[in-house]
């Protein structure tokens, strides 16, 4: 990894262990209160998880990649960083124009503008407008919206795509979510999946 792109991670690394530190003040919020607050925090995959779907895609030479949930874009650069040596590009999806905004100029200052569409909106809305099909796909949004969302990229994926879904065994409260898009990846006769104790806990899944 160049040094640009360690460099940025750490600054990422710093907010987010600054962060961790907020929210465990924020344990008294109700979950309307959290769920207006949630936004204002970092919350990425991690070291763990970024390395492991960046070494994913390019070991199986993915180049249609999809990222379902920007946030501030610390997988895009995962992602993207993969995409440069595949020779592929990341269509990301964020429904927030700040941390599109945000995102946008950690990847340009990372030298991977070139390797990221951005499409601001709903991911419901985007995803039907999405021409082509995906060879890599990583789900990190609102876990309510995951069976909707893989409902949609379904129809979309080539033959051998992998998809990534962040979240599964953490948070608590995204567990009754998580369990539904679950059972719903496991119940397709041509898709195989594992869950993985990797960082909060990926569900990997493959299209045959």
């Amino acid at each position: 990894m160049e040094p640009r792109i360690q460099e940025i991670f750490e600054e990422y690394h710093i907010r987010s262990e600054a962060e961790a530190k907020v929210l465990q003040n924020l344990v008294s919020l109700t979950p309307e209160e959290m769920h207006r607050r949630i936004d204002e925090f970092l919350i990425c995959v991690g070291p763990a998880t970024g390395s492991l779907i960046n070494t994913i895609i390019k070991e199986s030479k993915g180049r249609s990649i999809l990222e379902v949930g920007t946030s501030y874009g610390y997988s895009t650069i995962w992602l993207a960083e993969a995409a440069r040596e595949t020779g592929g590009k990341v269509t990301t999806l964020e429904i927030h124009p700040g941390k599109i905004e945000f995102a946008r100029k950690k990847v340009e200052k990372a030298g991977l503008g070139d390797y990221v569409d951005f499409r601001q909106g709903d991911a419901l809305s985007i995803i039907p407008e999405l021409s082509g099909n995906f060879d890599f796909v990583l789900l990190d949004l609102w876990k309510d919206l995951y069976v909707p969302c893989l409902n949609l990229i379904y129809p979309k994926l080539n033959p051998g795509a992998l998809i990534v879904a962040d979240n599964i065994i953490h948070p608590e409260s995204a567990r009754k979510d998580a369990l539904e898009y679950q059972k719903n990846i496991r119940s397709r006769k041509d898709i195989t999946s594992v869950l993985l104790p990797v960082g909060s806990g990926i569900e990997l899944s493959r299209f045959c």
